[in-house]
């Protein structure tokens, strides 16, 4: 485990700018506190080659090209929202938003940096410091480096090595979980979102540990652990949506066949795999009966999945999941263009 545990450290800010920053919220709040807000231009000091991946991104661009859309401004009209940007149900998912001088919030960018790693006031300056002017990030003492990562999580900095914490900001969004939205706004309930797919992608910056030359693919033991976490994920979300599911509409019935789909993907896998976590999982999927108005039923399901996730990501060796590679999508599948510095 601790061979693994070095090379996702290696591999740096892996899956970041996928989406949110809180484990779970509706689309029409923010995401992170805006006054604790640092925006991109703050990471990009240190992690200049991370930021310019970034900047290719259908997340960087969304800031500029969304309210323009014509879908976006249909939904935007069948909800009442005037301006997209600005007080919206799109917010949470599509924008990063902070104080200006005058301490009015302004959305600033797009999903960015901070909408996955955390809002980064408490945690920057602790990140940033190597241990004194002359020491850098290639010459700070292991022993500081690990301070200095602990105290970084510690701050609140969502860290690539927890799997499970910066993949469900992905899943938070990507489920769409507002009924509203989805039902008289229109908008897509969910997407075919996969983790291994989206985060090898274009989203993909592994950049700041060769100083800018390689992009490279996640390492396969990663790549098990991010499509199975991912599964997993989807049920817990669905699960999460369902709880605020009202009416038997396309909202309902778009989160029961995803909680339906991914019970059965982790049972087929588990066929294989023959893993206790996923088994309790996929139990926990066939036992929860899908139906309207059931919050707290569902909301205990979902925090039943997720606590078992959270074991499934910290105590199982990636070496043990070998079995899962022939259903890891292969890089022909990923979802858009791989920066290529």
């Amino acid at each position: 485990m601790k061979t693994f545990t070095n090379s996702i450290l290696k591999f740096g800010l892996l899956i970041a700018l996928l989406c949110g920053s809180a484990p779970f919220a509706l689309a029409d709040e923010f995401r992170m506190d805006p006054a604790r807000v640092q925006g991109p231009d703050v990471c990009a000091d240190c992690h200049e080659y991370n930021v310019a991946a970034w900047r290719e991104t259908h997340h960087f661009k969304t800031f500029k090209e969304l309210p323009s859309r014509p879908k976006a401004r249909e939904i935007a009209d069948k909800m009442g929202l005037k301006r997209i940007k600005q007080g919206s149900d799109c917010l949470g998912c599509h924008f990063t938003a902070k104080p200006d001088d005058s301490g009015k919030v302004k959305t600033i960018a797009g999903i960015t940096c901070e909408s996955c790693h955390g809002a980064g006031d408490k945690y920057v300056d602790i990140h940033s410091d190597f241990g004194g002017k002359e020491v850098t990030a290639e010459n700070e003492p292991a022993a500081h480096r690990d301070k200095r990562w602990a105290d970084s999580s510690a701050a609140g900095m969502i860290r690539p090595v927890d799997t499970y914490k910066v993949a469900a900001n992905c899943y938070s969004c990507h489920t769409v979980p507002n009924e509203k939205l989805v039902n008289v706004g229109g908008h897509p309930a969910g997407s075919k979102f996969e983790l291994v797919r989206w985060s090898q992608g274009e989203v993909r910056h592994n950049l700041h540990y060769s100083n800018g030359k390689e992009n490279v693919e996640a390492p396969v033991e990663r790549r098990r652990m991010l499509y199975l976490v991912g599964k997993m994920l989807d049920l817990e979300y669905a699960f999460r949506g369902l709880a605020d599911a009202t009416a038997k509409a396309d909202y309902a019935v778009s989160m029961a066949k995803r909680a339906q789909r991914a019970t059965a993907q982790l049972k087929a896998l588990n066929g294989t795999l023959n893993n206790s976590h996923i088994a309790q999982i996929v139990a926990l999927g066939e036992a929860t009966k899908l139906k309207l108005n059931a919050r707290d039923a569902y909301t205990s399901a979902a925090k039943k999945v997720s606590d078992i996730a959270k074991k499934f990501a910290a105590d199982t060796d990636p070496a043990s999941l070998a079995a899962v590679d022939a259903r890891l999508p292969t890089p022909d599948k990923y979802r858009g263009k791989v920066y290529n510095p």
